[in-house]
């Protein structure tokens, strides 16, 4: 008999675009809706009787196996649309699949976006105790666990408020303090903790490590954060068009998955309704514009000087507003940020609620490799907007120094002029002549 905790055998999930995804109960309305529409079809567009029904289903899962044993902790990494909150919802029996089964072993706590599991009109304290009746947890169980959950989400003062009246953050740190301390055998994760902080991320990370490593749980792990996946995850599972492409080692998988990805690149990008913005977050940013020496390029050189154009529109008025830009690498580590209200705060003073500011960075001193902008912004009154790997540069080589040799990717991330010079030299003692030699 299989030791793994879950186990998953031709997993498939089809999905028929336009159909509602509720088939065991329909109303009397929706019955003489689909009539009425199914009548026009045949009288005022003829074409509709020949169209192929299979051309409107997509499989957002196909064919997918694997095993995953206690205790181990599974990255899943790949591009949106991939399959991969498709895949967690089966697993966390929100979602019934198609063809295929899915094999658990003891309890699953799940946490896939705001929300997910909380009742909007109750309190913190009474959802605490609701999650827990959902994961089967008596009571007493709850009570021993409420202190550590309220210490960890740190929201004491507002644990007999509605959540509804909670901020997406507020949200996100109660339900997986819940998720995380209420003893499940099974964790899943989706990108949700994106919404939190960094420092309740890195929170967050650690609490998974622990729950793995020290009492032995397992957890699956969706996020677009490669350095999070890699420090947390001892394997990983690439998705590509719903299939499962790869799993082995989490470096591996990883470096795989960035080279696909490096053709996603632009010098325009339209960031109203960018895939990469996180969930709970205002559409505040509308377009990047990426110029080198005044041309439209996101191919700059080592040294050459990188303008960023960033449009907004902002749903609110405006009062004390923060922009800022990261560049970080393949892995989602942060390399450098620049931030308007840090290095140029004049610039938003006043700053209406529609308009486009550029950063001018006069010379881009990274090692020649691929590199991603992240771009946010706030105000007096908290994180407005916030789009992750919205834009992909890449740096390449040139002789920086004049010598003809060129730093790569084994000299580290950045480069930095730096003058040498000789200052001393050990003073060298004249050969003896060979008829005073003994």
């Amino acid at each position: 008999m299989s030791d793994a905790i879950i186990t998953v055998e031709g997993l498939g999930k089809k999905y028929r675009l336009g159909q509602r995804s509720n088939e065991r109960y329909t109303a009397l309305r929706d019955v003489l809706t689909d009539k009425a529409k199914s009548l026009f079809r045949r009288n005022g567009n003829p074409r509709s009787d020949i169209r192929n029904p299979q051309s409107n289903e997509i499989w957002a899962l196909r064919d997918v196996s694997f095993e995953v044993k206690q205790g181990e902790v599974i990255g899943i990494i790949g591009r949106n649309g991939a399959g991969k909150s498709t895949l967690l919802k089966i697993l966390s029996r929100i979602t019934e699949p198609t063809t295929g089964r899915v094999r658990l072993k003891g309890r699953v706590a799940s946490l896939l976006e705001v929300g997910t599991g909380f009742h909007p009109e109750l309190t913190g304290r009474e959802n605490i105790f609701l999650n827990g009746a959902v994961l089967g947890m008596t009571r007493a169980e709850i009570q021993r666990k409420f202190d550590e959950i309220i210490d960890f989400a740190e929201v004491e003062k507002f644990l007999d408020t509605p959540v509804k009246r909670y901020s997406s953050g507020m949200y996100v740190r109660l339900a997986f303090a819940v998720a995380a301390h209420l003893e499940p055998e099974i964790l899943v994760v989706d990108e949700v903790l994106a919404v939190g902080d960094a420092e309740f991320q890195k929170k967050c990370l650690g609490k998974m490590e622990s729950v793995s490593k020290r009492e032995g749980r397992t957890v699956l792990f969706v996020s677009h954060n490669m350095a999070a996946v890699k420090h947390l995850c001892s394997q990983a599972m690439l998705l590509q068009e719903g299939r499962l492409v790869l799993r082995t080692d989490t470096e591996e998988v990883i470096e795989q998955y960035v080279s696909g990805s490096n053709s996603e690149m632009w010098t325009r990008t339209d960031l109203r309704h960018h895939k990469n913005r996180l969930p709970g977050a205002i559409p505040f940013f509308t377009e990047m514009e990426i110029a080198v020496n005044g041309l439209a390029s996101n191919t700059p050189r080592m040294g050459e000087g990188l303008e960023i154009k960033l449009s907004y529109e902002s749903p609110r008025v405006l009062s004390g507003l923060r922009i800022g830009i990261t560049i970080n690498d393949r892995h989602g580590q942060r390399l450098v940020a620049f931030s308007a209200d840090q290095q140029a705060p004049e610039v938003l003073n006043n700053a209406p609620r529609a308009g486009t500011i550029s950063c001018r960075i006069p010379s881009v001193n990274l090692i020649p490799n691929f590199y991603h902008i992240t771009v946010i912004s706030a105000d007096n009154e908290g994180e407005i907007d916030r789009i992750e790997d919205c834009c992909t540069i890449e740096i390449l080589t040139e002789d920086v120094f004049g010598t003809g040799k060129t730093p790569g990717r084994q000299d580290g991330v950045i480069f930095l002029p730096a003058e040498w010079d000789v200052l001393w030299w050990p003073k060298q003692t004249p050969p003896v002549p060979a008829a005073e030699r003994v």
